[in-house]
């Protein structure tokens, strides 16, 4: 369950945390009353971090099973779920992937078939586009480049088609695991092309062509060398 917003639950602190703990402790769900109760407190204390708790998406309001005169007080419990308002650390999970596929005795060829089906499904919901023109191919390409965070340029060297690459999503891994992380970004850009049916190809990505460049080769399909 996520906030309105769509993003990840905050994590509650302090007296919130409390009546968090409570309720993912209790086997059944309690009334306002019954968690002021137990934690010792002012009943609208509880009502303000529940208020809190429940748009965050930590708990939820239930139904009252017991019937009778009177109006029933409102139940709450937790919301059973792992807390996705935590730390992630995909770095590890990247790090070890590549650390497996590094292994290989040849990993390119493996890490560029990753890529490429990675890249081919770049637009996923919906079905990729075919592009008329090897231009509007390299707009397109940069375009998804630059959403991916390779911060890349349109580049022409001796009638050659480029896309220099300034900033590196996975630097510190293509630092170590370069063997890995560069040959499935290649795989990638010519995963994407393949899906728009475009003319041109990326044959070659020279990584760290310059301390801060690396360079991918563009070329028409049936061209590459």
């Amino acid at each position: 369950m996520t906030s309105p917003a769509g993003k990840p639950p905050a994590q509650p602190a302090g007296r919130r945390r409390e009546v968090l703990r409570l309720l993912r402790s209790s086997p059944a769900p309690m009334s306002i009353l019954a968690i002021a109760d137990a934690l010792r407190v002012h009943p609208n204390t509880v009502r303000f971090h529940l208020g809190t708790l429940l748009t965050d998406g930590h708990v939820e309001q239930v139904e009252q099973g017991r019937k009778g005169p009177g109006r029933p007080p409102l139940m709450f419990a937790a919301v059973r779920q792992m807390d996705r308002g935590g730390t992630r650390h995909y770095r590890v999970l990247a790090e070890i992937l590549a650390a497996a596929l590094a292994a290989e005795r040849n990993p390119r060829p493996k890490a560029v078939a990753a890529g490429r089906a990675w890249g081919r499904q770049a637009e996923r919901g919906s079905p990729p586009t075919p592009v008329a023109s090897a231009g509007e191919a390299i707009d397109r390409l940069i375009e998804m480049l630059d959403d991916l965070g390779f911060a890349p340029e349109r580049r022409t060297a001796k009638g050659e088609q480029q896309v220099g690459l300034r900033h590196c999503p996975f630097l510190e891994l293509a630092e170590t695991r370069g063997a890995v992380v560069c040959p499935i970004h290649l795989g990638l850009m010519q995963g994407a092309l393949e899906a728009w049916a475009a003319p041109v190809s990326v044959d070659r990505l020279d990584a760290f062509a310059e301390p801060d460049l690396c360079l991918a080769h563009v070329s028409a399909v049936g061209a590459a060398g």
